[in-house]
């Protein structure tokens, strides 16, 4: 590829670059690829996916995205549009290793939350999402890290809408509580 068309790629919007790909050109694929890889491995990661696991799932939701370019339209951004695809192949290889079922007794376990972020402030959103049960870490990232409604995770999990509700609420309230900065009178008490 020329330096020229390389910079001409580097310049166009996601759409047309989705578009470009749709009619064959494998390096406007290429760039959509190199823009948004890292964005699905993330979300991967926040969903549980070991580091080597994140990278096989997203290189599999890819393809698929490849594979179908022809349907993403623009309605929303492509990068909403493949992490969905990676959220749900990831769930599809829990459901193949009998993961999935054990996830609602999990939840009922939980895990026990640790205390708010150290005096510095330092925010860790993947340290606080490990400390979620995994029920609930699933539920989070793919209704705000993939952009999938509780319908939408409820039907990838095959799980009823309310558990999906409960696991995002739950989650939402531990992670809430873990990353809210510590109450100065609480802290003058504690420090006594």
């Amino acid at each position: 590829m020329s330096g020229a068309q390389q910079t001409r790629l580097a310049g166009s919007h996601d759409v047309e670059l989705a578009a470009l790909a749709a009619a064959g050109d494998r390096a406007a694929f290429g760039e959509l690829v190199r823009r948004h890889g890292s964005a699905v491995r993330g979300l991967l990661r926040r969903m549980g996916a070991a580091p080597a696991e994140a990278d096989d799932v997203a290189q599999d939701a890819f393809l698929i995205a490849f594979e179908r370019i022809g349907e993403f339209r623009g309605q929303g951004a492509f990068a909403a549009w493949v992490r969905k695809i990676g959220a749900r192949q990831y769930l599809r290889r829990l459901q193949k290793e009998r993961r999935i079922a054990s996830l609602a007794d999990a939840a009922d376990e939980g895990a026990d939350i640790a205390a708010p972020p150290d005096a510095a402030g330092r925010i860790d959103l993947d340290e606080a999402l490990r400390a979620l049960g995994p029920a609930e870490r699933i539920c989070v990232s793919m209704c705000y890290g993939a952009g999938l409604s509780h319908a939408e995770a409820a039907d990838a999990l095959n799980l009823p809408l309310g558990t999906v509700k409960s696991h995002v609420k739950r989650g939402l309230e531990k992670l809430r509580a873990r990353l809210a900065p510590a109450d100065p009178e609480e802290r003058r008490r504690e420090n006594g």
